[in-house]
């Protein structure tokens, strides 16, 4: 078979990772794919001064390899969404087929690329987008292919699993664990993307349409960071048996979907609860496998890197015919299937208050539960500090939906007796249900 000539656009982590993977491991390559996957092109504003590219075309203008015809699959590794749907959309129009790891890209604006590549007949792959080097792509749309999905939970987002574990193993001040992230190359300089949850709500985004056959909607997801979490919190979950995560959560109801992404404390005994560090993992479950977990590293140069050439391998595989799997799984969208607002969800939750230290304050606080339909399942009351008139109260309450929480929270924050915020976290067990 004829060779494949593959264009890299960005030689930053990823794409210096993938240049070298992609050269030191040819031969394989090459064997596996049957047919010789070369990179004739790179176009970067900067050369990386661990990549060889004496032998390579090198341009310091991107659309230099858009436009040169002997490119036939494109790399997008330059990240953003303005310049990105540009240089994607532009290879698409020439006929070329995309592979990319741009997870904010296919979000935001994979249901017109998706579109553009089908009207044109090439591919747009995107495996390395979600989760680095995990296939759970791959897997949602491949190997679960038989499967109704019932949820799927995952922790994609290495930083904030990081600064999570730091707290939970040593107890620091999340503020402290931030500035290490950031020390390390864990975190941006404006690390919000990571922990308010967007970066995780990207990558749902696109988990979730896979899943349930609807349109990429990333402004339908409920996103909330894990900036709040306390070191206490996460000390009265692990007093009740829980850790917390933050987690990206999609589940299918009687309503709909549901897409959401949040701090969430996990039973500690579950597999998803133990994955720690900068490690990431996605729980799925079927309703004729039951539960699945994929699990690894979550970004990295060469992991994210075995991606993205796993893509390249895919679609040099079908460089000459069309390609057989659609782009998100599924041929036509799911009939009728919407995605269920926040307040319509039901979930179990972690609430903790600070009470003044007198009678009768618990009875109150269990009357407007109980008068809102809340159960306790669990509660921690603390003896007071020395000197100190207010204790914390932490309660677990029974599954309720969230319209029912947020009106109670607003009572409870309204008497007297409760001292500032009431901080809610929300449960989810995880199990085979």
């Amino acid at each position: 078979m004829k060779p494949v000539n593959v264009g890299i656009c960005g030689l930053g982590t990823v794409g210096s990772g993938t240049f070298n993977v992609l050269n030191r491991n040819n031969a394989t390559i090459n064997r596996r794919t049957g047919r010789e996957v070369r990179i004739t092109h790179v176009g970067t504003r900067r050369d990386h001064p661990n990549c060889d590219l004496s032998g390579v075309k090198v341009s310091r203008d991107i659309f230099d390899v858009v436009n040169d015809p002997d490119v036939q699959i494109l790399v997008e590794l330059i990240g953003g969404t303005d310049t990105a749907l540009e240089l994607v959309m532009a290879a698409i129009a020439k006929g070329k087929h995309v592979v990319t790891a741009n997870k904010a890209l296919i979000a935001q604006c994979g249901n017109e690329i998706f579109k553009a590549a089908e009207d044109k007949g090439v591919t747009v792959a995107f495996e390395s987008s979600v989760a680095g080097g995990i296939p759970i792509i791959k897997a949602l749309r491949e190997g679960l292919v038989a499967n109704e999905v019932d949820w799927l939970a995952g922790i994609i987002n290495g930083t904030g699993n990081f600064i999570l574990t730091e707290m939970q193993e040593k107890g620091r001040e999340f503020n402290e664990v931030l500035q290490e992230a950031q020390d390390l190359g864990y975190a941006e300089a404006d690390p919000t993307f990571d922990v308010e949850g967007i970066d995780a709500a990207h990558k749902l985004t696109i988990l979730a349409s896979i899943a349930y056959g609807v349109p990429l909607q990333f402004e339908s997801v409920y996103t909330e960071g894990i900036s709040l979490v306390t070191p206490e919190d996460v000390r009265y979950a692990e007093e009740l048996g829980y850790r917390i995560k933050h987690l990206g959560i999609a589940r299918r109801g009687t309503e709909g979907v549901e897409m959401r992404v949040h701090p969430t404390l996990v039973p500690e005994s579950r597999l998803l609860a133990n994955v720690n560090g900068v490690l990431n993992a996605v729980l799925v479950h079927g309703d004729a496998v039951g539960s699945t977990m994929y699990y690894g590293p979550g970004a990295g140069s060469e992991a994210t890197a075995s991606s993205v050439i796993a893509d390249i391998v895919d679609v040099s595989r079908e460089v000459d015919s069309r390609h057989a799997v659609p782009h998100l799984g599924n041929h036509q969208w799911a009939e009728g299937l919407t995605v269920v607002p926040m307040a319509s969800v039901e979930t179990s939750y972690y609430l903790r208050m600070q009470v003044t230290d007198e009678i009768g304050v618990m009875a109150r606080i269990a009357n407007i539960l109980s008068d809102s339909g809340i159960n306790i399942e669990a509660i921690i009351q603390k003896e007071p500090e020395p000197g100190d008139d207010t204790v914390p109260l932490i309660l677990l309450t029974q599954r309720v939906l969230e319209r029912e929480m947020n009106a109670a929270i607003d009572e409870l924050e309204g008497q007297t007796a409760v001292i500032g915020k009431v901080t809610r976290i929300r449960v989810e067990q995880l199990g085979g249900e």
